[in-house]
């Protein structure tokens, strides 16, 4: 079994910017506040204003986590995307207005991970990734699955927001913006990922799925549980 650890890591949401307060939201969970922007300085002006909010605050923390001699594989995952675009375009198309292609072209899953290749030139292994509730795990095991053909290192970018109106309806939504970034490395004492059938539809998380799981990532908790449906993702820690 292909065992991970967590070279480098950063998180992003409103208020919430440092490693530091992310720890301290984690040890003392609540809702954060706020509307702001991350700068995203790191990239260049002409491709930063395409970006929306959500696609700044993804590559906001995939600068942040990744390392700039050693390139390596990357993973983008979010469960929806930048579904804002996406209601702001059928709107557009409802009142028969014409759709901006630029807005179009940044509405794709894997528009975000495209533009970070374009911005660092780089031409190596991009993945995007959206797979329901299960787009964490998903993540990590392509990412698992990286390591165990031979990668160095593997950079993994989660991002999500709330739903906009008025899809909120329809499925479970985040509460708040947030993303996060991490470096994987392969070590033979660290965090396997696996999982199981339980036989039986049950939660057990009090934070939304992806933070649960950062939550277990930055802890020394020996085990994390994440049911969907009748699977249950097992997340242990080996020392």
């Amino acid at each position: 079994m292909i065992q991970f650890q967590i070279s480098k890591w950063a998180a992003w949401a409103p208020g919430l910017h440092e490693q530091s307060s992310w720890l301290a939201y984690l040890a003392a969970p609540h809702t954060p506040a706020g509307d702001e922007n991350p700068t995203l300085s790191e990239m260049p002006s002409m491709l930063r204003r395409r970006v929306g909010r959500l696609g700044k605050m993804a590559l906001q923390v995939a600068y942040w986590a990744s390392e700039e001699i050693t390139p390596c594989p990357v993973i983008f995952a979010s469960r929806y995307g930048d579904m804002a675009q996406s209601v702001d375009q059928l709107s557009q198309l409802a009142l028969s207005h014409a759709v901006s292609p630029t807005a179009f072209s940044m509405s794709v899953h894997n528009a975000i991970s495209a533009l970070f290749s374009i911005a660092r030139k780089d031409t190596g292994s991009y993945t995007a990734i959206a797979a329901g509730q299960e787009t964490t795990e998903a993540a990590f095991t392509e990412a698992l699955a990286l390591l165990a053909d031979g990668a160095a290192s593997v950079l993994l970018v989660f991002y999500e927001e709330p739903l906009p109106q008025p899809h909120p309806i329809f499925a479970d939504t985040p509460e708040f913006p947030h993303a996060f970034a991490c470096q994987l490395v392969k070590a033979e004492q660290g965090i396997s990922l696996c999982s199981k059938s339980c036989g039986q539809n049950q939660t057990n998380d009090d934070l939304p799925g992806s933070i649960a799981a950062l939550r277990f990532l930055l802890s020394d908790q020996p085990e994390y549980q994440h049911t969907v449906g009748t699977r249950t993702w097992v997340w242990q820690r080996h020392v």
